[in-house]
């Protein structure tokens, strides 16, 4: 499945010196996510393609919030290349790898 979606980046809240960011996946992707036949993985993770601002690469989502949504880490070069903080909305295309 490919779902595409505009995000506000955020740092990850559990430690206030984090150098972790995020974007949390929209509730109704995250939903239709959940229901998508696949390995289980550790901690609910799901493997993802990822794309922001040209840069793709493969990682995983992860359940967090607490309205259920997943949350897809954003590495320090995929913000500089989006030139986006936090706070700043970006266009991610997202990818769900089932094998």
């Amino acid at each position: 499945m490919h779902f595409v979606f505009d995000a506000e980046l955020y740092r990850w809240a559990a430690r206030a010196d984090s150098s972790w960011y995020f974007v949390a996946v929209p509730r109704e992707f995250s939903d239709e996510i959940r229901q998508i036949p696949r390995v289980p993985r550790g901690f609910g993770a799901v493997r993802v393609e990822a794309e922001v601002a040209g840069l793709t690469w493969r990682t995983s989502i992860f359940p967090g919030e607490a309205d259920g949504a997943y949350s897809l880490p954003i590495e320090r070069a995929v913000r500089e290349r989006a030139a986006a903080g936090e706070g700043d909305a970006i266009r991610v295309a997202l990818i769900v790898l089932v094998g």
